[in-house]
């Protein structure tokens, strides 16, 4: 299995800021229950690299990621996704922004269970209007890169959770988009379809003009990252860099069975 992601080359030859977000502000509830999520936080992301956001359950990760894909709003701050201020941008036009350039993965795969696999991947190119014959042979051409280019006719119950989570990454990516969000992508994987699966994010997040970025509690992906923002209480409080070369294997006494 070796997929080839095409996208835009960046010509730039020092690495191009994708995510800048400055001075996020976020919080839930109000008087006496009001409950500050995100504190001042800056947040950067920049063109091939896989940035991960890590820290204990309830610290603000995936409200962090929620206000990057531009889900939710915050109280304050500025957020720039590809020179694009969303705060500024009409619902409508931020929904265009975020079918055109992003792709989301969770951890629940959130595939269709009515769906075959195939029409499951063809879902965002549907979505921006492309006709169904298109949608689907593009979308059996994203499943080949995921080594499941003969599965597109199932439906997604009768595959593994790691080809669920391969389906889930084939979807996507189908559109191309430049910048990948994955929460918690690898949590209920075994040792075997988690490397599978970050073997494919490092591959994405090489591809010309690609970036990645991952909320994860699992620390057996944290050498797949070039960096590691490190949160707590709603603040950044450390980013690492590291060197990603050729990750250590997962450790499988740590591993999470699957269910057939």
């Amino acid at each position: 299995m070796n997929p080839q992601w095409s996208s835009v080359p960046d010509p730039s030859p020092s690495p191009k800021l994708v995510i800048d977000a400055s001075g996020i502000e976020k919080s839930f509830g109000d008087g006496s229950s009001r409950i500050h999520v995100l504190k001042n936080v800056n947040f950067q992301a920049y063109i091939g690299e896989i940035m991960m956001l890590v820290g204990p359950s309830g610290c603000g990760k995936t409200t962090l990621l929620s206000a990057i894909a531009g889900t939710m709003g915050v109280d304050g701050g500025d957020i720039i996704v590809f020179d694009n201020e969303l705060g500024k941008m009409s619902g409508a036009a931020l929904t265009r922004f975020r079918a055109k350039n992003i792709g989301f993965i969770f951890q629940q795969f959130n595939l269709i269970p009515t769906l075959t696999v195939a029409e499951n991947v063809s879902v965002p190119l549907l979505i921006q209007g492309l006709a169904g014959g298109k949608a689907l042979k593009r979308s059996r051409e994203a499943l080949e890169k995921v080594g499941l280019g003969q599965r597109w006719k199932e439906r997604p119950n009768k595959l593994s959770g790691g080809e669920q989570q391969r389906v889930a990454i084939a979807r996507a990516l189908v559109h191309d988009p430049p910048l990948v969000i994955c929460d918690e992508p690898t949590a209920a994987l075994d040792a075997k379809n988690g490397e599978i699966v970050l073997d494919l994010f490092s591959q994405v997040a090489r591809s010309p003009g690609r970036a990645v970025i991952i909320v994860t509690h699992d620390n057996r992906i944290f050498s797949y990252a070039d960096r590691i923002s490190h949160m707590d209480d709603g603040e950044i409080v450390e980013v690492t860099k590291q060197s990603r070369t050729t990750p250590p294997h997962f450790e499988h006494e740590h591993t999470i069975a699957l269910t057939p």
